[in-house]
């Protein structure tokens, strides 16, 4: 326990006591952590993916709606990178998507 309060301060590094409840306490924060990392990226790529689809004229929504339709298997992380690098890519999946809106059957 002691080894791994290491780089801890005070007493949180020298008594067992204390770095016990510490190193503790500390992996808590990371596996919670970890978790919410995944939630903070998917929101920032939604974010990104929705500024270059609403600057190509389509809302984020009818965007991954008709890649969905379009059966294409890109996920959110690759839509954001191809979004922030190749603008000419994004207006593909751009048409793609609406392309696949259009041949999609309306509900009743």
């Amino acid at each position: 326990m002691i080894k791994a309060a290491k780089g801890f301060r005070l007493k949180r590094s020298k008594l067992y006591r204390y770095a016990s409840d510490a190193v503790d306490h500390g992996r808590q924060y990371a596996f919670r952590d970890r978790k919410a990392k995944k939630r903070t990226f998917r929101a920032l790529w939604q974010v990104r993916i929705n500024a270059a689809a609403r600057a190509a004229g389509i809302t984020y929504s009818r965007f991954i709606e008709g890649l969905k339709a379009a059966k294409v298997a890109l996920d959110r992380k690759v839509i954001a990178d191809i979004a922030a690098q190749d603008i000419v890519a994004f207006g593909e999946l751009v048409k793609i998507a609406q392309a696949a809106l259009k041949a999609k059957p309306a509900k009743a």
